[in-house]
């Protein structure tokens, strides 16, 4: 027994609705480390969605941002982040989204981002096309740097200077029309499926927030793959890039320089 996608965007919006009810309120609020915050709210949004999940599909694996991995049958997997942008949500800055995705067989197959301050709903099926709400999604049809609206974000922890995306955030910079840093990986890559950003790299991301926004972006006819160009970049240290073809190639190709001069400093 699987989901259809009607299952998955009723839970994102329900969820949706809990965060609202707590939004620009006081929350409790604990360090998961020194700069990666948690609320209230994102333990009673996950909750919800684990606890829906669990009722229909009790024997599916869930893999959500708080509780962990849930054990069930591997063929059958769910990534979920309860709340993506928390710290953005705890500062009271409308940029935060739930974001869900079910897998079969290890390929995503159903995804969906829910930004419940604008009623936002970007989904997608296999196959299918991308969708905010109703309306078809495409990627930007945007070929040069020097014209597109990129977007990033930084990890919260890093090895000293190393690994902190520093390096790639200025070349981008200097090359591009602008680069942007939302605080919600899942909006960051939404925004590339509707071709409202133009491309996203991240360097060190978690799979339950980009699970959903991967295929959104696929099904929008972009491209995604790990910093090397490799499309198996589903795993550990879950580090992509996402845009159209032209635009992605470009972007790599920035990345790989910058990779080349930080070996070449370390030799």
């Amino acid at each position: 027994m699987t989901p259809d996608l009607d299952f998955l965007i009723r839970l994102a919006e329900h969820a949706g609705q809990l965060l609202m009810q707590g939004y620009l309120k006081e929350h409790q609020i604990h360090h998961k480390g020194p700069i990666d915050l948690v609320t209230e709210m994102d333990k009673r949004s996950e909750d919800y969605l684990v606890g829906e999940i669990r009722a229909a599909f009790p024997q599916h694996t869930i893999i959500t941002e708080e509780s962990g991995y849930l054990a069930g049958q591997s063929e059958h997997r769910w990534f979920i982040d309860p709340l993506d942008g928390t710290s953005n949500y705890a500062h009271g800055v409308p940029i935060f989204s739930v974001t869900l995705a079910y897998a079969f067989q290890e390929h995503i197959v159903l995804g969906v981002t829910y930004d419940p301050t604008r009623q936002h709903c970007f989904c997608a099926e296999r196959g299918q096309g991308s969708y905010l709400n109703n309306t078809r999604l495409h990627v930007s049809d945007k070929t040069e740097l020097l014209d597109a609206m990129l977007v990033t974000g930084f990890p919260y922890e890093t090895d000293g200077l190393q690994g902190n995306n520093l390096d790639h955030f200025t070349s981008f910079l200097q090359r591009a029309q602008s680069v942007r840093r939302l605080g919600s990986a899942a909006i960051d890559i939404a925004y590339v499926a509707a071709g409202w950003l133009d491309g996203y790299w991240e360097i060190s991301i978690h799979p339950w927030d980009i699970a959903a926004g991967t295929l959104l972006v696929e099904e929008a006819g972009g491209l995604v793959t790990d910093l090397g160009g490799s499309h198996d970049y589903f795993k550990s240290p879950y580090a992509m890039i996402a845009a159209n073809a032209r635009l992605h190639e470009k972007m790599r190709c920035v990345i790989a320089a910058d990779n080349e001069k930080q070996n070449d400093v370390a030799v």
